[in-house]
C-alpha cells in the first residue's frame, strides 16, 4: 500500500467507522460507491480488532441474493 493513497485501508476504515457512527448501516455496494472500498469485510475486521463492536445483519435483495449490512452495536 502506497503512502498517501486516497483509498488506503486506514482512511477507508476511518470513513466507514464515521459512516456507522452517524447511525447508518453500510453494505459492500455503499462502501465501494462512497469510499472506494472493495474489501468491506476486511475493513470491518480491522475495526473490530481496534475494539469496535460491529453487528452484521444478513439482508435479502429484491433479486433474492443475501448480502451483509454492518452497523455499530448500540448496546456496546
Amino acid at each position: 500500500m502506497k503512502q498517501g493513497n486516497l483509498y488506503s485501508a486506514m482512511p477507508q476504515a476511518d470513513a466507514i467507522l464515521a459512516h456507522m457512527q452517524s447511525g447508518k448501516p453500510i453494505t459492500q455496494f455503499e462502501a465501494l460507491n462512497e469510499y472506494g472500498c472493495m474489501r468491506l469485510a476486511s475493513r470491518i475486521h480491522d475495526l473490530r480488532r481496534a475494539g469496535n463492536v460491529i453487528r452484521c445483519t444478513k439482508i435479502k435483495t429484491t433479486r433474492g441474493k443475501t448480502i451483509a449490512s454492518y452497523s455499530l452495536d448500540a448496546k456496546a
